[in-house]
């Protein structure tokens, strides 16, 4: 989902959704939304449906209804494009999280949206990320996947999309630690945590953390998997798929 505005800014609603957003609170977020006509309503509204099914693996029939009924109110290409990029993330979680396998959903409909959005569409760095995403964890191509991820980056910078940089940062640098550039690594985990905190985006600082640690020698790994461990448990265990990195700790 784009950070993109997310924050709120000095939209009262947006003020809203963010902050109930930013503590796993999608299902509340997205109601604010149902009021609201128009294909940007229901494409953000189903982004945190699909954010909550990623990190929670619940809500997937609330987000396949939310996302029909984008697809059903979108009127141009590039609301077309952004409601395909939502369905190929939808796509990707229940594949990456062992729901269900639609790879060939997610691929394809990443495919559609690349397409349909303009080159200078806010949406592209996004769509860029989620096919770094696809390239990594469906198709275990991390050389697709890095430029893709730096093309979102890129994006990212370009558009002010500061919560998308946390991601990015997160991911290429996974792709360094991968590839043994233990310092490369360091610095863009560590850039990931930095922006999640300022942004008060408490519900992805767990993962930052646990991220760091991996590139952290001991007892500072130690350290940030613990708090990494804390905030999770505050948080009611999610993201749930971050309870298997964190049991050593446990």
């Amino acid at each position: 989902m784009s950070g993109a505005g997310m924050t709120g800014g000095d939209d009262p609603l947006q003020r809203a959704i963010w902050r109930l957003r930013s503590r796993g609170c999608w299902t509340d977020a997205a109601a604010l939304l149902e009021p609201h006509a128009g294909a940007g309503p229901a494409v953000q509204r189903t982004a945190l449906l699909v954010e909550r099914c990623l990190f929670t693996g619940q809500g997937w029939a609330e987000a396949e209804d939310a996302l029909r009924t984008a697809e059903a109110v979108a009127r141009d290409d590039d609301e077309r494009g952004a409601a395909a990029c939502e369905r190929g993330q939808l796509a990707y979680a229940a594949t990456v999280l062992g729901v269900r396998d639609r790879a060939d959903e997610a691929r394809s409909a990443l495919g559609r949206a690349a397409a349909l959005l303009a080159p200078g569409s806010p949406t592209r760095p996004l769509l860029d990320f989620r096919r770094g995403l696809v390239a990594e964890h469906l198709s275990d191509s991390p050389q697709a996947a890095k430029p893709a991820y730096r093309r979102a980056h890129a994006g990212a910078t370009a558009h002010g999309d500061t919560l998308l940089l946390s991601f990015t940062w997160r991911h290429l640098a996974g792709l360094a630690l991968r590839d043994g550039e233990l310092a490369e690594a360091r610095h863009g985990f560590a850039e990931s945590l930095r922006i999640r905190e300022e942004l008060g985006f408490l519900v992805g600082t767990a993962p930052a953390l646990a991220a760091l640690a991996e590139a952290e020698p001991e007892p500072e790994a130690a350290r940030l998997r613990a708090e990494a461990l804390r905030l999770f448990r505050l948080l009611g265990g999610i993201p749930t798929w971050l309870a298997a990195h964190l049991t050593p700790a446990a």
